[in-house]
């Protein structure tokens, strides 16, 4: 089982990036935005941008790649946890839809509103970190007793595929956060993808924030991804 460890351990690592940066934007929310009577439409941009592109760096990641869809192969026990972590998705996504629905309708939020997006904002990530940590403690554990031998070989095979084309990318000059992207879709399965539309803010503009994580960079626009996926992407 020493294969399963060190898959297991790598994509721990990759859940720890992603909840840093959670982590990292819901401080700014509560330190900053929740302490204004009113917030500008360029800060709301910046709210709705910097939620897609940590709704994309969670999307994206080793364990939704090639760890879901693994176990579900495996075992049906693991249906239940599957439904709730995609639940827990589903919150992210509404609170992302409430905040697209403010920026296209006002020019600026003022008083009782600036609380109901950093609420949104603050339910987005609440919702993304429970889901992460529900991998960790129940996923992972799930993974590692219903998944045989041979199947750990082929997931750590996709996992150094996988960071073998980011280095690759980010060599070309890539953002992390969309080097990440391409590597995943270079991994994407041909005949098992379907059209699937990426979460899209037109015209944003990303305004400056220092010490934020690098994975709040633009993404590139999503490629399709396998039919076993189970999330429903906002059009």
């Amino acid at each position: 089982m020493l294969t399963a460890t060190y898959t297991l351990v790598a994509l721990s690592v990759e859940q720890a990036s992603v909840r840093l940066s959670l982590l990292s934007f819901q401080k700014y929310v509560r330190t900053t935005l929740m302490q204004q009577n009113r917030m500008t439409l360029s800060q709301l941009e910046y709210a709705c941008e910097s939620l897609n592109t940590l709704y994309q760096a969670c999307h994206w990641r080793k364990t939704e790649m090639y760890l879901i869809p693994a176990l579900r192969d495996a075992t049906e026990r693991a249906d239940h946890l599957l439904d709730e972590l995609s639940r827990l998705n589903q919150a992210a996504l509404t609170s992302i839809r409430l905040l697209q629905d403010k920026l296209g309708a006002l020019a600026d939020v003022r008083d009782e509103q600036v609380s109901e997006v950093c609420d949104s904002i603050d339910t987005f990530c609440a919702a993304l970190l429970k889901r992460l940590e529900k991998e960790e403690s129940e996923l992972f554990v799930l993974a590692r007793n219903a998944i045989a031998g041979e199947t750990w070989f082929s997931i750590a095979n996709q996992l150094m595929m996988h960071d073998k084309h980011l280095h690759e990318m980010k060599r070309s000059g890539l953002p992390p956060a969309e080097a990440a992207q391409v590597a995943a879709r270079r991994r994407a399965l041909p005949g098992d993808a379907v059209d699937d539309a990426q979460i899209t803010i037109p015209g944003l503009q990303v305004l400056p924030l220092a010490g934020r994580d690098e994975v709040l960079t633009r993404p590139v626009p999503k490629p399709a991804r396998p039919a076993s996926r189970d999330d429903a992407i906002m059009k």
